[in-house]
């Protein structure tokens, strides 16, 4: 052992740790924390809506528990309003009362809700807001109260005194500096309810924050909302969940007349650019915890794999929900495939159940630990049959092409022994040409990977191109070339064997070819 190193014995580490002592000062927690939690919080703009839909879910469910509403009664109504840059998105649930209301609205990371089976436990998510526009202002009223109560940020002041270096005040001084508060009387009101105004939305990028059908769309993949009526596997996906998964759906509409929210699902649906595929099929996934409780709980839908989902669409991916709200994009899971670009491939969702595993706090993902990885290792045998059946898929369209490709090229070789005008020596070769693509279309029927349909229709298919084949071998000059005798008639064969030959495209020399003969 080096000179300088020396042994500390465990009671000399005991007293060591006695020696020290809790702070003197109280902590100090700065204004920049406000915008840590706000708008620096997200990637996306959009978690703005999810933030205050999942919060009005919440407070759905606790009305609905306490009997204030039924249990299909939830509602939650954003209004968007380009000209006037406002936004507003108003739920039914409880309210809040008049007496919590400004303590709760103003207290940061201090949510009542953690250790309940809240989506939103860690109270910063109403402020997900203050970076995006000049006001954002909360109204609420619980039923026994009589007023209603509100609370007004001034994001402008707000964003000025952060940024000042004259201003060194901490977080407490800046909240009372930006924050008023009021309550009045308004019987046009509903008897509870929660509202969030945005006004003076500011743009971002394409300015998606004031684009309802980008909202509709973001939403319709997040939101705790029902499943389509035209989506026939719905009502089995929700029967399957039940017994474990709170699904507190709620009605969502977006803007007046508009029809409420559904999930994206449907059918039939576009696969790939201009091909339309189905459904098929409905295969439940259940995944325990190492106490052999169901640690979450989903499903996987099965179509006919025929190439990644667009990027754009609304269903692809095989995604996880957390209380019913989705977390993350549709590429979290991208990881626990071999080959990622397959999830593009995939159609599924599962609901994570275990109150070990949490949402971060962007919920764009989870917290990582063991009971998350547990869910993942047991998910990758699921991603693993999936990239099987999407390599098989892959393959087998691979063989159906090159299938049809050979049917083209001995229809087009036919033709040509058809037209007549070719030297027997090309005829011969063409025969060969046409004897050897068969042999090969005659493989391909027989490949394993093939379905069993598309295998005998192609088998009867090469059955019409072989009952051809005895006709072609008689074929004599057409009647135009008759006329032509010994070694004029021998130079025009050459001379169409030449065309062919300097012709890339086949079928562009048999139309050639075709103009000639009709000239002579």
């Amino acid at each position: 052992m080096s000179a300088n190193l020396t042994l500390i014995s465990a009671s000399q580490v005991l007293k060591a740790r006695q020696d020290w002592n809790p702070i003197s000062n109280a902590p100090i927690i700065g204004k920049d924390i406000l915008e840590l939690l706000s708008s620096s919080m997200y990637v996306n703009v959009l978690s703005v809506y999810r933030e205050y839909v999942q919060n009005a879910a919440d407070s759905i469910d606790i009305a609905k528990e306490s009997g204030l509403l039924s249990r299909g009664a939830g509602r939650v109504h954003l209004s968007v309003d380009p000209q006037r840059r406002v936004a507003r998105i108003r739920d039914n649930g409880v309210g809040l009362r008049r007496k919590d209301f400004t303590e709760r609205l103003v207290a940061f990371g201090a949510s009542k809700k953690r250790g309940t089976r809240a989506r939103g436990f860690r109270g910063v998510g109403r402020l997900a807001g203050l970076g995006y526009c000049q006001e954002l202002i909360f109204r609420a009223k619980a039923v026994e109260d009589t007023h209603i109560s509100e609370l007004r940020w001034d994001c402008r002041k707000l964003k000025t005194l952060i940024r000042s270096e004259q201003y060194s005040d901490n977080l407490e001084r800046l909240v009372r500096d930006v924050v008023t508060e009021r309550t009045f009387i308004d019987d046009t009101m509903p008897a509870h309810f929660f509202e969030v105004e945005l006004v003076g939305i500011v743009r971002h990028g394409s300015d998606v924050l004031m684009d309802s059908t980008t909202i509709q769309k973001y939403l319709e993949q997040i939101a705790p909302i029902p499943f389509s009526p035209e989506f026939s596997y719905g009502a089995q996906i929700e029967e399957m969940l039940k017994p474990n998964v709170n699904l507190g759906n709620v009605e969502i509409t977006i803007n007046e007349g508009e029809r409420p929210l559904y999930r994206p699902y449907r059918d039939e649906f576009e696969a790939r650019k201009g091909v339309r595929d189905r459904f098929e099929r409905l295969q439940p996934v259940s995944i325990p915890n190492s106490d052999g409780v169901v640690a979450a709980t989903g499903w996987i839908l099965h179509h006919g794999y025929l190439g990644a989902f667009p990027k754009s669409s609304a269903i692809k991916g095989l995604r996880l929900r957390s209380g019913n709200m989705q977390i993350g994009e549709a590429e979290l899971l991208d990881e626990i495939f071999a080959e990622p670009r397959f999830n593009s491939w995939a159609v599924g969702e599962v609901h994570i159940l275990d109150d070990r595993i949490l949402p971060n706090g962007r919920r764009d993902h989870f917290e990582q630990n063991v009971h998350f990885r547990n869910v993942l290792a047991q998910l990758a045998p699921h991603a693993r049959d999936l990239g099987h059946l999407c390599r098989n898929s892959s393959i087998r369209r691979n063989w159906i092409r090159q299938f049809e490709q050979g049917v083209v090229f001995i229809k087009n070789r036919q033709a040509i022994l058809r037209q007549g005008a070719i030297t027997k020596g090309r005829r011969i070769k063409v025969k060969g040409e046409i004897t050897e693509r068969l042999a090969a279309l005659e493989k391909i029927a027989t490949q394993s990977v093939l379905y069993e349909d598309t295998t005998n229709a192609f088998k009867r298919r090469l059955q019409q191109l072989n009952r051809k084949l005895p006709a072609l071998a008689n074929i004599r000059s057409p009647h135009d070339l008759k006329r032509f005798r010994g070694e004029r008639r021998r130079l025009i064969e050459r001379l169409v064997d030449i065309v062919y030959d300097a012709t890339g495209n086949q079928t562009a020399a048999k139309t050639l070819v075709d103009k000639i003969l009709r000239r002579l």
